[in-house]
């Protein structure tokens, strides 16, 4: 996903440029969104965490598939993601999610029912390890020194939590992602 109007994530260290992984009208993702971070974000696109990008084309979503996501996600329990600590890849300044596997498990169920909705296009090999974008190199902070100040300006927020119970599917229509479904998780007992 291009950042400028990522919902998804798609940063990493030694990633290509945008223009080698257009998103293209018609694409669809789907994330967390993670509101209790929203004031920490300085990119361009609000706090969220990735399960997969990107699924399946709009096109290819019907009715039938819409059953088999609401059973899958209903398969998963809710959970709380954690957020404590800071990291980075190369031009992002991010933040990892703790714990991971609610979110590792989630994208693995959707590619083992569909194989062809490979993470991030392959680009990164099995995917990226979860994780919640603050700042990239399209924002205002692009250096390391910079990075370092906004992180410093921003630990006193940690940690923080958010409970998830709900994944959003999203499409991107051409000039921004929109939201197209949630799918709710199973509450906790």
């Amino acid at each position: 996903m291009n950042e400028d109007t990522d919902l998804g994530g798609g940063e990493s260290g030694g990633e290509p440029a945008a223009a080698d992984w257009p998103d293209i009208p018609g694409d669809t993702a789907f994330t967390i969104r993670v509101p209790e971070a929203d004031p920490l974000v300085r990119a361009a696109f609000p706090a969220h965490v990735t399960v997969l990008y990107p699924f399946l084309h709009e096109s290819r979503i019907d009715t039938a598939t819409h059953h088999a996501l609401t059973g899958l996600f209903a398969g998963h329990d809710a959970f709380t993601l954690a957020f404590d600590a800071f990291d980075r890849y190369p031009g992002v300044l991010y933040l990892a999610p703790w714990p991971h596997a609610p979110v590792t498990a989630l994208t693995k169920d959707l590619t083992r029912r569909w194989p062809e909705a490979v993470p991030y296009r392959g680009i990164f090999g099995a995917g990226l390890a979860p994780h919640l974008t603050v700042a990239n190199d399209e924002g205002p902070a692009t250096q390391d020194a910079a990075y370092g100040a906004l992180q410093a300006e921003l630990a006193p927020a940690l940690p923080l939590s958010c409970h998830v119970d709900a994944v959003q599917l999203i499409v991107w229509d051409g000039r921004r992602w929109q939201d197209r479904a949630e799918y709710r998780l199973a509450p906790r007992s």
